[in-house]
């Protein structure tokens, strides 16, 4: 058996008083805006949950660098590499695993990949960006990958001799010129980098004219390149 409860006297609601449908049409239209609010909260510009973290690659083997993250409506994705985007295909590869994982494999691992990678996720509501190297496993011996151009400048002018160099573990460098070491000072030096050395000349002169070499060395080999320098 079923028993009503009268209303307390005062509370009864006719629903077909105009004030009533008014009321009802305004909390309808609060609450549809608290949850367009809440929706857009939730959605809001991606966040990277897990931060990408360096690996090591095996030469001949494939290298993974992946991240978590945070992002709806679902984002874009772009991995690049010294500020150039990386295109998905047989050497990379874009993996996305549920249910928040963005991941990209490095295939068939060799010097060249070594460097910074980045991730950059956007959607409508903004973007955030992570970034990790790749370093290459084992006994590399010191290399010159890429020499000093040659070059021409005017007295008084700064020159600069640049190289592009690699090697684990990193390589001991030296610039020599005509056979001899390179003095440095204020206005001579040179400066050593993960992946480079540059060497500087400031107010040049006649006699910084010359054949200059670059000389790198590790305990599994040693290379050397060669450049001429003419002061005008």
């Amino acid at each position: 058996m079923s028993v009503k409860v009268a209303p307390p006297p005062g509370c009864t609601i006719d629903i077909s008083d105009p004030q009533v449908q008014e009321a009802a049409i305004r909390i309808q239209a609060s609450y549809r805006g608290h949850r367009s609010r809440s929706e857009l909260r939730a959605r809001g510009p991606p966040r990277i949950l897990q931060e990408l973290r360096d690996v090591v690659l095996v030469e001949g083997s494939a290298a993974k660098l992946e991240c978590r993250v945070s992002a709806f409506p679902d984002p874009f994705i772009v991995w690049s590499k010294g500020g150039a985007a990386l295109q998905d295909g047989p050497k990379y590869r874009y993996v996305f695993e549920d249910p928040d994982v963005v991941a990209l494999v490095v295939r068939d691992g060799e010097l060249s990949d070594l460097g910074r990678y980045t991730v950059t996720i956007k959607n409508p509501f903004g973007e955030t960006s992570g970034s990790a190297s790749i370093r290459v496993q084992g006994e590399l011996p010191a290399r010159v990958s890429k020499g000093p151009e040659s070059a021409r400048g005017k007295r008084g002018g700064t020159m600069v001799l640049k190289a592009d160099i690699s090697g684990e573990p990193p390589p001991l460098v030296a610039w020599l010129k005509d056979g001899d070491d390179v003095d440095e000072d204020e206005r001579v030096f040179f400066d050593v980098g993960d992946t480079s050395t540059i060497l500087t000349i400031k107010n040049a002169r006649p006699q910084d004219s010359g054949k200059y070499e670059v000389f790198v060395e590790n305990h599994f080999g040693s290379d050397q390149s060669f450049a001429r320098l003419d002061v005008l």
